[in-house]
This record gives C-alpha cells, structure tokens and sequence, in this order.
C-alpha cells in the first residue's frame, strides 16, 4: 500500500467508508510527511498540527457514526495565504499589510469546511500575488520538489509545491493569468483554472478564478462538485447548475472525432523551449492516435495585448502601493516595487488604452478558440527556473513574458487545465495546456482523464531530502 500521505482523496473517502484507515491516522502521517518536507519547501503557512487534528478526531467519530458531514469529510486540504478564513489574517504574500484576522471564510474555504475537509495549512504566494514565483516579502522563499534551486511558480507557489511533495490530496489555488496552472507546470501537478464564476470568490473580480490543484483529476473532480456552489458574494458566480463531477471518466473514446487546435506559437513572450514543444507535440499525437482531429493554430496574442494588459495592471498595483504608509510601502519587493511605480508617468488616455486589451485579447481568444472543441497547447515556454528570481526575465519591466499562452483564457472566461505530459532532460515536469470553451468545465475535466489514460508511466513523485 502507498504511504498515507500519497493516496488520492478517493482513495481516502473509500478507505474511510470501510473503516480500514481513520482520518486521525492519514493527517497524522500528513503533518509527519510536512514536517520532513518544509523546511526545504516553505510551502505552508499556518501550519497547525492540533487544530488539524481535532478536526481529524471529530471527523473520525462522524464516520464511525456513519454520517459524514460532506463528500469531502476527513480528506486533508490546503488552502492559498489570499483565500480568507475566519479568524486568520490574510497577508496577501506581503509584509506591506497589517495582520487583520478574516471576519468570515471566503466562499472556497466555506465550501471546503462544509464539506469536512481537515484544513491541514494556507499555502505560501508572493507579495499581492503578481509573481509567477514563491518569493514574498512575508512568507520564506517556496521552492520546487522536484529540484530545490527551482521555484515552484507562481503565483498559487506554496500550493503546487504541497501538492507535488504530497502535503495530502487537496490543494486550492487562484489564477488571474496562470497562477495555478503555471506552477502546476512547473510542479508536474493538475490545475484547473474554471470558467470565471464556476468556482465563487471573494473577493471577486474580471479574470480572477480560483480552482483545484491535485496530483490527479479525478481529485480535482471531487473538489468540484464541492467549490462550484453558487455564493452570492461573488457578483459574477454562475447560477446553480446540476453538473455531474462525477462522470470525468469517460475513457478515451470520449476523444473519437473531437476537433482540437493546437497551439505551439502564442505570438508574443519568451520563445519555447525545444524540449516544452517537444513534450507538447508527443501529446497531440496520443490525441490523433486515439482518433480525435489534431490542427495547428495561428497565434493570436500581441504584444500590444500583452503590454496593455501589463501596463494596467501596473497602475492597479500602484494604487494599492499609494494606499499604504512609507513604511508599509518599503516592506513590498523591490521588484513589485519598481514594476509598479513604473506606471507612474502613465496618463489617462494611456491607462485607457491599456484597459482595451483586455477586451481585444478575450475577442481574439474566442474568435480563435471558435473552430475547436479544445485547445491544446504549453502551459509554459519553459520549464521551471531558479528560486530566487521573481519573474523568469528577472526584468520588472519585462514581467509577463512567460504567460503568453496562459493570460488570454482568463480574459475569455473559458476553463483551461495543465496536465503533466513529460520531462526536461534533467527531470524537470512539462505541463500541457487543455482549454475548452466556455462553461466546459467538465468537458475539460473529461479531455485531461482519458490524456491521464494515454501517457506513459510518470516519473515517482519527488521524496523529502534525508535529513
């Protein structure tokens, strides 16, 4: 049997139903697994071995009555730093803030609480979250299982690295341009970034999307059928929909004559790796092999959409810096820092012709996506890069040349999956991209099961240095 720590929560739930493992048992091994693990990864904050535990006993004495309090009762579950839950203060990755206890969970974290879920941690994000890394003016630096001098992405960094290092089943994430499924890349995990209000935030706003980051999908599935409640909270949450999670395994005859694009070329960012595009190429022909229609895409993201998109989000960050003391201000990255300020000399008609790219990118992302069942493509141009750079350029005036194939499916609000499809020459995991059209949740849920089915044996999952 696999250690406790790397059975999937499906396996845990079955396993809690005959009584041959206890919640109190597997959180046990989880918090021992932890202890082993962080004080190389730095993926958690919040850690708290007792409160988990008493979560684990009162779950244990629900299942020996027989009467779970969720599909999700006594599965342990972390949740990102910027995620709100009642009674802990939500610093955002950064030092800048003061340290103001939740009055309330937001919408995920109460959905995860009704369900049963054991809250074993929050997981570690940099400052605001405008980081595809684990560096953070508050939280110690996250890095990578899979090669400590990597980071693990970001911005969902902590997350990723839990998931990939087996800090339990469960791990949630959120995303404004890839920040779950780029450290899900780079980690060798699934994410899923939902259609935007599948999965109620809060708070919520125009391509923010939180969602599941698991070692398998059928995981990711079982969480959704718990994170995609309606919650009035979130002003675009998607009305109640019978959805059924529970049919993600359709088999691979569920690909017989799809239409998939392909996309190698997102037309603007930092170039591909060989080896990415190799990895990615191998994947769409198991596709074709399994009889679905396999073509390649144009590129349609610009660098005037790609710019306009950062620019803005410039001036976005600097008003928040404005908001804070000098004191306050000094404690934010440098980096962050310097991205932001940049934006200073920006004008109004400036600040508004940024603002169109958005649009312009979500038209160009349906137009293209139109033709297509789903789009396969990378997650990331390249594979993981060292922990203590922030950005993979390393150039705060050049920060987001790596989400080029990630950012445009949050604008157009169609769900989109990295699903691990092989490995750098030195071991590092590839992630491949699977976008659906809007409101396909599960279709894409469905895409990546039978790709689970289609590869070949993965490579184990990363073990804790000897101490």
């Amino acid at each position: 049997m696999s250690p406790l720590h790397d059975l999937s929560a499906a396996e845990l739930l079955a396993a809690y139903r005959s009584r041959s493992l206890s919640p109190v048992e597997v959180v046990r091994d989880v918090l021992a697994h932890i202890e082993r693990w962080e004080p190389h990864l730095h993926a958690t904050w919040l850690l708290r071995p007792e409160a988990a535990l008493s979560q684990a006993r009162a779950s244990e004495a629900r299942w020996l009555r027989g009467a779970p309090a969720g599909p999700l009762d006594g599965v342990p579950v972390t949740i990102k730093d910027n995620i709100a839950t009642q009674g802990d203060p939500t610093p955002l990755g950064t030092a800048a803030l003061p340290l103001v206890p939740a009055p309330a969970d937001a919408p995920p974290a109460a959905r995860l609480r009704e369900a049963g879920a054991v809250l074993i941690a929050k997981t570690t994000m940099p400052d605001y979250g405008m980081l595809s890394s684990g560096l953070s003016s508050f939280h110690p630096l996250a890095r990578n299982p899979w090669d400590l001098s990597k980071g693990p992405g970001g911005s969902s960094a902590g997350a990723a690295a839990a998931a990939a290092a087996g800090y339990g089943p469960l791990h949630i994430g959120t995303d404004i341009g890839g920040s779950i499924r780029l450290p899900a890349s780079w980690c060798g995990i699934f994410g899923l970034k939902p259609s935007l209000g599948r999965v109620p935030i809060d708070p919520p706003y125009a391509g923010r999307a939180a969602g599941p980051m698991t070692r398998t999908v059928g995981d990711a599935a079982l969480m959704m059928q718990v994170l995609s409640r309606p919650d009035a909270r979130d002003s675009m949450s998607l009305p109640a929909q019978d959805i059924a999670w529970d049919r993600f395994d359709t088999g691979t005859e569920r690909l017989r004559g799809l239409r998939l694009g392909l996309l190698l070329d997102a037309g603007c960012g930092l170039p591909v790796d060989p080896e990415v595009r190799g990895a990615v190429e191998a994947a769409a022909r198991l596709f074709q092999q399994a009889g679905a229609h396999v073509e390649l895409m144009r590129p349609f993201l610009t660098h005037t959409m790609l710019d306009g998109m950062d620019h803005f989000w410039r001036m976005r960050s600097l008003m928040d810096l404005r908001t804070l003391t000098p004191t306050g201000r000094g404690k934010v990255l440098p980096f962050i820092r310097h991205w932001a300020e940049s934006a200073a000399t920006l004008d109004g008609a400036q600040v508004f012709a940024a603002s169109q790219q958005f649009h312009a990118t979500r038209l160009a992302t349906v137009r293209a996506c139109a033709p297509f069942d789903y789009v396969l493509s990378p997650v990331a141009p390249i594979t993981a890069f060292a922990a203590e750079l922030p950005a993979p350029t390393g150039d705060p005036l050049r920060p987001l040349e790596h989400i080029a194939f990630t950012v445009p499916f949050n604008m157009s609000e169609q769900p989109a999956a990295s699903i691990n499809c092989g490995y750098s020459s030195t071991g590092l995991p590839i992630g491949l991209q699977i976008a659906g059209q809007r409101f396909d949740d599960l279709g894409v849920l469905q895409i990546a099961h039978a790709f689970e089915q289609l590869r070949g044996p993965r490579q184990p999952w990363p073990r804790a240095p000897l101490a």
